[in-house]
């Protein structure tokens, strides 16, 4: 039985937290009004730790603060908040083989390029979410010439850095993309965006989802085998979240998809076995398939991301399936969510709480956490309330 009332505060906290907290933070301190662009080395209290910017995070609020203009409310100064960042990748990020920067000085200047395309991802949507946004179609293409790009040089040999002396594929790109040209179609339906999906969602399914370990894999050998290595055994349940919601997504595109409906499933349920830390809550953040002590130094932490991602994907979980086992999934997550995170005295969440919940360290954003998880959990979050609303009426 669907508690509508529930549904209804969760709806309510999500979008006047994001639209009177949240987005307020960071449009008063991450603004650079000189040069453009958002800057996320934020402390607890608003203040600039450090000028650096992170690239992927231009891209990521621009596509944030479009998408809230999109399906929040036309708010001018979101709308010129995502020019803004785009405007600053086109004129400071990108180097000159079409590879953009990592991180960038607060006037453009380069200070670190890595092998990954995660910054030329983050652009793309945001192109995309801007096109919409604004009407101005010129994004839509250069969101699809991007897309492109980023096809061409993850498979290209030799024009990204090899991240080991093995062969090996990774699971973050292959599902990222799915998002990706989820977005750009809204603007653009181009045929290699829906062949990208079916070959990304197949690939997940065939290469990285492992029955005997009930999980998806962060890495795997080029033919599906298990790495057997502490990173070749790695889960990541946020990721595996957030893919599960991705697929959803795509079967949502295909009419409720039910082969799709049951791959985003299985993985979901797979990420809540590993994941949810049954004696304090909260989603953890690495395990190892074979049961071994993850190695990574947060293995046992609680990020903010991992918990965004378990609310969205239970949410869209049970519009696909029905299956109130997910409504009290979400409950469970949402509950511990914004009850460990929001700081109620500055504002916005913190990112990184201790195994218990308790705070690690307070800032409010770096490289790596920034307006981009939490305020896409809260608008995405809203829009799904909003069909469960409908569907029960």
């Amino acid at each position: 039985m669907v508690d509508l009332e529930y549904i209804k505060e969760c709806r309510q906290r999500c979008l006047t937290d994001l639209v009177e907290d949240v987005m307020p933070f960071w449009m008063k301190y991450g603004l650079d009004e000189v040069n453009g662009g958002v800057y996320t080395a934020i402390d607890r209290e608003g203040r600039l730790m450090d000028t650096t910017k992170s690239v992927w995070f231009q891209g990521r609020f621009g596509y944030v603060c479009a998408a809230l203009y999109n399906n929040v409310r036309k708010e001018n100064a979101w709308l010129e908040a995502a020019r803004s960042a785009i405007d600053f990748i086109e004129r400071h990020c990108v180097d000159t083989d079409g590879h953009m920067f990592f991180s960038v000085t607060a006037d453009g200047r380069p200070v670190q390029k890595r092998r990954y395309v995660f910054s030329e991802c983050f652009a793309a949507i945001a192109m995309a979410e801007y096109a919409l946004a604004s009407g101005c179609m010129i994004y839509a293409d250069k969101a699809l010439e991007l897309f492109n790009r980023i096809i061409k040089m993850i498979s290209t040999p030799g024009f990204l850095p090899p991240k080991y002396d093995f062969e090996a594929r990774g699971h973050s790109i292959t599902m990222i993309l799915i998002n990706v040209a989820l977005v750009i179609k809204q603007v653009c339906d181009a045929p290699v965006l829906d062949n990208y999906i079916s070959k990304a969602v197949y690939e997940i399914r065939d290469y990285f989802m492992k029955e005997e370990y009930h999980t998806v894999l962060e890495m795997v050998g080029p033919g599906g085998e298990l790495i057997d290595t502490c990173a070749g055994r790695t889960i990541n349940p946020g990721h595996c979240m957030e893919t599960g919601w991705f697929i959803l997504e795509v079967a949502r595109q295909r009419g409720n998809d039910p082969e799709m409906v049951k791959i985003g499933t299985q993985i979901i349920d797979w990420a809540w076995e590993w994941g949810w830390d049954e004696e304090f809550g909260g989603l953890i953040n690495f395990k190892d398939c074979k049961g071994f002590p993850a190695q990574d130094y947060s293995q046992d932490m609680k990020f903010w991301w991992p918990q965004c991602e378990t609310i969205l994907a239970s949410l869209y979980a049970y519009d696909a399936t029905g299956d109130e086992k997910y409504l009290q999934m979400h409950k469970l997550a949402f509950d511990w969510a914004f009850e460990k995170f929001p700081d109620r005295q500055f504002g916005e969440w913190y990112g990184y709480l201790h195994r218990d919940g308790t705070v690690a360290q307070p800032a409010k954003g770096n490289m790596f956490k920034g307006p981009f998880h939490i305020p896409r959990m809260m608008m995405k979050a809203a829009m799904e309330y909003d069909r469960i609303i409908n569907k029960v009426k």
